[in-house]
């Protein structure tokens, strides 16, 4: 990437200390520029003046009209990764309803806004990738999750829906279930006698996820798992 060629653009939403920040360093290594985009503009900025060609760009992936503006200011990605997530616990008595319409705004309806947006320049270009971070509330709705998994449930299949229109157009949508406690601090205060196996590192997610967007397009996954060697399942 140091031939004069322009660097490919990736973006990454949802971008936090944990999986967020890990994604956008396994990709500017990689050899892309970065476009950064979480609500928390400050934690961005930190991160911009950390990650070489990574750009801060602060944005509510639920507001359409905020992430088109962002989209014309950073161009158009070759790869585009939504980690966003919007997440609740409660059974159904107890999930106020404007939590699930929330969840489902940031799970589902940006997926559709980040496709919408950016997959015309990816078939035009005849490639890229849109790659999905989810977990298996995408597979199983158990009693806590119900202001969660019905979202999750409703994002996988539209990144199928997804896969089976841009693929043929030579744009690659994978989605990736994380069965795991990912491993930050709030995860560790929470499981503080949990053994180290238990956890999967933010840097092994980032791996993966890179490791799909670069499939040749041959052998293309859509559904894919990753989980630590001792989880049940």
């Amino acid at each position: 990437m140091n031939d004069g060629v322009a660097k490919p653009l990736a973006l990454i939403t949802g971008v936090g200390p944990g999986t967020g920040a890990s994604l956008v360093r396994r990709f500017a290594e990689g050899g892309y520029r970065v476009a950064m985009m979480a609500r928390d503009a400050k934690r961005l900025s930190a991160l911009e003046a950390e990650i070489p060609d990574a750009i801060a760009v602060p944005c509510d992936v639920t507001d359409r009209a905020a992430l088109t503006d962002a989209l014309k200011q950073i161009g158009a990605p070759k790869v585009v990764v939504h980690n966003a997530v919007g997440g609740a616990f409660g059974k159904f008595q107890e999930t106020d309803p404007a939590t699930l319409q929330r969840n489902f705004e940031v799970n589902t309806t940006a997926l559709l806004h980040l496709a919408q947006l950016t997959a015309p320049a990816m078939i035009a270009a005849g490639e890229g990738a849109l790659i999905v971070t989810g977990n298996t509330s995408a597979l199983r709705g158990k009693p806590a999750f119900a202001g969660f998994a019905p979202t999750k449930a409703a994002q996988r299949i539209l990144a199928e829906s997804l896969a089976r229109d841009l693929g043929p157009q030579g744009v690659h949508v994978a989605y990736l279930i994380i069965d795991a406690v990912i491993d930050v601090p709030w995860a560790r205060e929470r499981f503080k006698d949990a053994p180290d196996e238990v956890f999967i590192q933010p840097a092994s997610i980032a791996a993966e996820v890179f490791h799909l967007a670069h499939q040749p397009r041959d052998a293309w996954s859509f559904l894919a798992e990753i989980r630590p060697f001792g989880e049940t399942w």
